[in-house]
C-alpha cells in the first residue's frame, strides 16, 4: 500500500506545493488563512481526518470555513465522532505534518510511525463527513482534502454546503447508535421546527411572535434559515437580509461586525423593526441588538444569552418542583463582563468558573455539570443536559401524581433540550431558543437588557514582534511574562473604580489583545490605552 499512497501524494504535492517559509498553527478554530495559500494544508489534515476515523472506528467531520472572516480566507476544522472539536492530542500530529517538508516520502514516514503509535493497520476502514461554507474557495479545498483522505483508504460522506453547526449534529448523529447512519439535512430542521412548534404551543399565552430581522452576514446561516422561515411561518415572522444574493460575506455585517464595533449592520432597515439579530459567516456566533427610544444602539452578546438561558432553566426547574439536587453551572472567559457574573453568582446564585478562550474549553467544562451554560462574550455557545437530567425531567413531565403547572413546566423542559444543539454552539438553534424564551417570559428585549447593567469595556489589539513573550495563567487573565507586566496591570487597575484588565497573545497571529472595563467608558478607554503602551514598552 505504501507504494501507492505515496504515488498519490506525489500528485497532489506537485499539484498544490507547499509555499517557502510558511508556519501554521491548529488551534481552536483549526486552521486559518488567505484561502490561495491553504490547498497544501488541505492534503494534510486530509490525511489526519482519515486516521483519526481509523483509531475512532467512526466518521469523522471536515469542515471548510473561515467563520467570521473575510470572504477571501478560508479554513478547516476536524470534528470528532461524537460532534466535538478535535481531541486537543491530534492537534499536535496537524502541526506536526503541516511543518514537514513537501516530500511524499517524508510525509508518509510519518504516517507510518504515527499508524505504528496509535495501532492502525492501513487497510483499516475510516469514513469523513465533509462540508463547506458558501465561499466561492471552499469546493476546490474540499475536493483536495477528499483526494488525500481516499489515499488511505477512506470512504467520503458529502454534505456540500452547510453551516459549521449542521455538520458538528450530523457527525453526532451518524456515529450515535439511535441514529446511526440515518442523518440528512431534513431530520435537522425538524429537531429545531417541531421543538419550538411544541413549545409555544404548550405554553398558555393570547400574545403572538413578533417579527425578527435577521443579519444573515452573507453567509451559508441565510440559505438555511429561509427553510427554517418556511416551515416555522405560521409561527413567527423571520426576515431575513444580507442572505447572499447581493452582498459581500462578513462585510459590514454579521455577529462579529456588530459585536466589535457596536453598531448595526448596513442592509438592515432599522426603522421597521424593533428587534434584530446578527449570525456570523458559518452559523454559529448569534449577537441581538436593538434602537431604543433615545435612537440609542443597545447590543445582547453571550453573556446575556447566558443569563436569559439560565433564568428560563432556573425558573421550570422550581415550577416544575426540580430545581433542588441539580447541578447547574455557568461557564465563562475572561471577555466576559464583570457584571454578567456578579448577576449570575451573587442574584441567581449559580456558580461561574472562568476557563481559557476557546469553545473547546468552555464545552469540556460545562461538561462537570448536569446541566452546564457556557457562551463567549461573542455569542458563540449552547447548554448541556446530562443523561440522568434528561429522564428526570421527561418522567416529571408525565408524572400524575404532580400538579398540571409541575407537568407543564417539565415539559417545557423537555421540549427545550431538543431545541438545543448540545454538540456545539448553533446561531440559529440558539436564535429559536431565545426567541421561544422571551414569548415564554413574556419579555421584550428591554427587559432583558435592564436585568443587570454592563460595565464599560475597551478591547484594543497591539502588535509585537513575538507574541510568545507573553505567557498567562488563571484562565489567561493574569501575566506570568514578560517580568514586571502584571504588576504594571495590577497597579493601573487600582487606579480606576470597577477597573479590570488583562492582556492575551493571539494563537495565530503576533498581536496582544488588551481587554479592560471600568466604571465609565471614559476610565476604560483610559485603562485599555494604559495598558497598551505597558505591554509595548516591555515587548520592544
Amino acid at each position: 500500500m505504501s507504494n501507492l499512497v505515496v504515488g498519490k501524494l506525489k500528485t497532489l504535492i506537485r499539484e498544490y506545493p507547499k509555499p517557502v517559509g510558511i508556519v501554521v498553527d491548529y488551534d481552536t478554530t483549526g486552521f486559518r488563512a488567505r484561502a490561495e495559500t491553504l490547498p497544501w494544508i488541505m492534503i494534510r489534515i486530509g490525511l489526519v481526518a482519515a486516521l483519526r476515523s481509523k483509531v475512532k472506528q467512526g466518521c469523522v467531520g471536515v469542515m471548510i470555513t473561515a467563520s467570521h472572516n473575510p470572504g477571501h480566507d478560508n479554513g478547516i476544522k476536524l470534528v470528532d465522532p461524537r460532534g466535538e472539536m478535535l481531541d486537543q492530542a491530534w492537534e499536535v500530529y496537524a502541526n506536526n505534518l503541516c511543518a514537514l517538508d513537501d516530500d511524499a516520502e517524508v510525509l508518509w514516514t510519518y504516517l507510518e510511525t504515527l499508524m505504528i503509535e496509535l495501532n492502525i493497520q492501513p487497510n483499516d476502514d475510516a469514513i469523513i463527513g465533509i462540508a463547506y461554507d458558501n465561499r466561492e474557495s471552499s469546493p476546490l479545498l474540499a475536493s483536495i482534502v477528499k483526494r488525500a483522505a481516499q489515499a488511505l483508504h477512506t470512504v467520503i460522506m458529502d454534505f456540500e454546503l452547510m453551516t459549521t453547526p449542521q455538520l458538528h449534529y450530523a457527525i453526532h448523529c451518524y456515529n450515535h447508535d439511535e441514529f446511526h447512519g440515518r442523518f440528512n439535512e431534513i431530520s435537522y430542521f425538524e429537531k429545531l421546527c417541531t421543538s419550538f412548534q411544541n413549545l409555544v404551543m404548550i405554553t398558555p399565552s393570547n400574545r403572538s411572535l413578533e417579527s425578527l430581522a435577521i443579519d444573515a452576514a452573507n453567509g451559508v446561516g441565510a440559505f438555511k434559515l429561509a427553510q427554517i422561515r418556511r416551515i416555522l411561518k405560521k409561527f413567527i415572522p423571520l426576515d431575513i437580509y444580507n442572505d447572499g444574493r447581493t452582498g459581500h460575506l462578513n462585510e459590514k455585517c454579521g455577529a462579529d461586525y456588530v459585536k466589535h464595533y457596536q453598531i448595526a449592520p448596513d442592509g438592515i432597515p432599522l426603522n421597521h423593526y424593533s428587534k434584530f439579530c446578527s449570525i456570523d459567516g458559518d452559523a454559529d456566533r448569534l449577537i441581538y441588538f436593538f434602537i431604543d427610544k433615545n435612537n440609542h444602539f443597545r447590543l445582547l452578546d453571550g453573556d446575556r444569552f447566558s443569563v436569559l438561558f439560565l433564568s428560563f432553566l432556573s425558573l421550570k426547574l422550581k415550577e416544575a418542583q426540580l430545581f433542588d439536587g441539580v447541578k447547574i453551572g455557568v461557564v465563562q472567559t475572561a471577555y466576559s463582563n464583570q457584571n454578567s457574573t456578579d448577576y449570575i453568582v451573587k442574584i441567581m446564585k449559580v456558580p461561574v468558573v472562568c476557563v481559557r478562550s476557546g469553545v473547546k474549553y468552555l464545552h469540556h467544562k460545562a461538561l462537570d455539570y448536569d446541566i452546564g451554560i457556557y457562551f463567549e462574550a461573542n455569542g458563540h455557545g449552547t447548554v448541556l443536559f446530562n443523561d440522568d437530567l434528561k429522564i428526570k425531567v421527561k418522567a416529571a413531565s408525565v408524572d400524575q401524581q404532580r400538579t398540571e403547572q409541575q407537568r407543564l413546566a417539565a415539559k417545557q423542559i423537555h421540549t427545550f433540550i431538543d431545541l438545543i444543539n448540545e454538540t456545539v454552539g448553533d446561531a440559529i438553534a440558539n436564535l429559536l431558543a431565545t426567541e421561544v424564551i422571551l414569548f415564554i417570559l413574556n419579555m421584550n428585549l428591554d427587559q432583558w437588557l435592564a436585568l443587570y447593567d454592563d460595565l464599560p469595556q475597551r478591547l484594543l489589539k497591539v502588535t509585537v514582534r513575538n507574541r510568545t513573550m507573553i505567557q498567562t495563567t488563571d484562565a489567561e487573565r493574569r501575566c506570568t511574562a514578560p517580568a514586571h507586566l502584571q504588576d504594571r496591570i495590577d497597579e493601573l487597575v487600582s487606579k480606576y473604580p470597577s477597573g479590570r484588565a488583562f492582556v492575551r497573545p493571539s494563537r495565530t497571529e503576533d498581536i496582544v489583545r488588551v481587554y479592560a472595563e471600568a466604571a465609565t467608558q471614559i476610565a476604560a478607554d483610559g485603562l485599555a490605552d494604559e495598558v497598551q503602551k505597558v505591554v509595548e514598552e516591555l515587548t520592544k
